[in-house]
């Protein structure tokens, strides 16, 4: 019977297991796979401090990505108003207050993946 922190990986075509172990100590998740051949054993070592705050720091860098991703939205959707502004297909008004639309969504989306990013933390940081 597998142990808590023991994760058992069984391949179905077991010709793979070599490329799965080497795919897990590629990824570098800080785990050392153990393979019989058959089956790949991994042992989840119980969080340490310094394990923690590398996770926080992961999760930032993640979180900052999506946020890059919502702000290059933004971009691509105020410049596609400016060309509709451009080609007569909205009015000058039309197009303020899209791009203030544009902006309250960005700035709502951004705020989420804040408060999202804080729970996380807190989240890892507990013991």
């Amino acid at each position: 019977m597998p142990e808590a922190r023991l994760l058992v990986i069984s391949p179905y075509d077991k010709s793979s297991v070599a490329d799965i172990e080497k795919a897990i100590n590629a990824a570098n998740l800080g785990v050392n796979p153990s393979s019989d051949g058959e089956v790949i054993r991994i042992s989840v070592p119980a969080l340490t401090e310094e394990r923690r705050k590398e996770l926080v720091k992961d999760v930032k860098k993640i979180g900052e990505n999506a946020k890059v991703a919502i702000r290059n939205v933004r971009r691509d959707s105020n410049d596609e108003l400016k060309k509709q502004q451009k080609d007569g297909d909205i009015t000058e008004d039309d197009l303020r207050s899209q791009t203030e639309d544009v902006q309250k969504l960005t700035d709502d989306s951004i705020k989420q993946v804040d408060e999202l990013l804080d729970e996380k933390e807190k989240d890892i940081m507990s013991v």
